[in-house]
């Protein structure tokens, strides 16, 4: 199977495009919220009965909407299938991932891999509704590695969890 390069953007996006947030369909809301509210520590911002949530960090409207809509007592879809491969929620410092692992290994969740990247050292495990989440921290970009021709060297190495939760608080 030969490769095609893509084509070059007409124009490049604004360099301050950023995304937004993820609406997830779940089965249940309550089972949801137990994770993302009650592990992850989000708070609720809005609920629609038993259809819908809203939840974010601090104050902002919403980073992750939770539905049923088209999804109640359903079933996560088959491995093969294509849809979204996890969803990556950003900490603003090493300690705070750390305690990320620190909430989710006392809820009893089992991560699926933990990795340094060179740019960020990330968490990777599954939401109740078989959902993929990355929990991850960024290195200051002075410190992101690169190649001789500037572009960068993102690696992929086992994180130390035993250190990572050193930094707990």
């Amino acid at each position: 199977m030969s490769k095609t390069i893509p084509p070059a953007p007409q124009a490049p996006v604004a360099a301050g495009a950023r995304i937004g947030h993820v609406h997830l369909k779940v089965a249940n809301i309550d089972r949801a919220l137990d994770f993302y509210v009650g592990v992850l520590g989000f708070g609720v911002k809005q609920r629609y009965g038993e259809q819908a949530a809203f939840i974010a960090a601090g104050d902002y409207h919403h980073h992750i909407g939770l539905n049923t809509w088209e999804s109640e007592g359903g079933s996560p879809p088959p491995r093969g299938t294509t849809g979204l491969f996890h969803l990556a929620i950003v900490y603003p410092e090493r300690a705070d991932l750390a305690d990320a692992l620190k909430r989710v290994r006392k809820a009893g969740y089992e991560l699926e891999g933990a990795s340094d990247h060179g740019v960020s050292q990330a968490l990777y495990l599954r939401d109740p509704d078989g959902n993929g989440v990355e929990l991850y921290w960024d290195r200051p970009q002075a410190d992101w590695p690169h190649n001789d021709d500037g572009t960068l060297a993102m690696i992929t190495e086992r994180l130390d969890l035993d250190a990572l939760l050193g930094e707990a608080a």
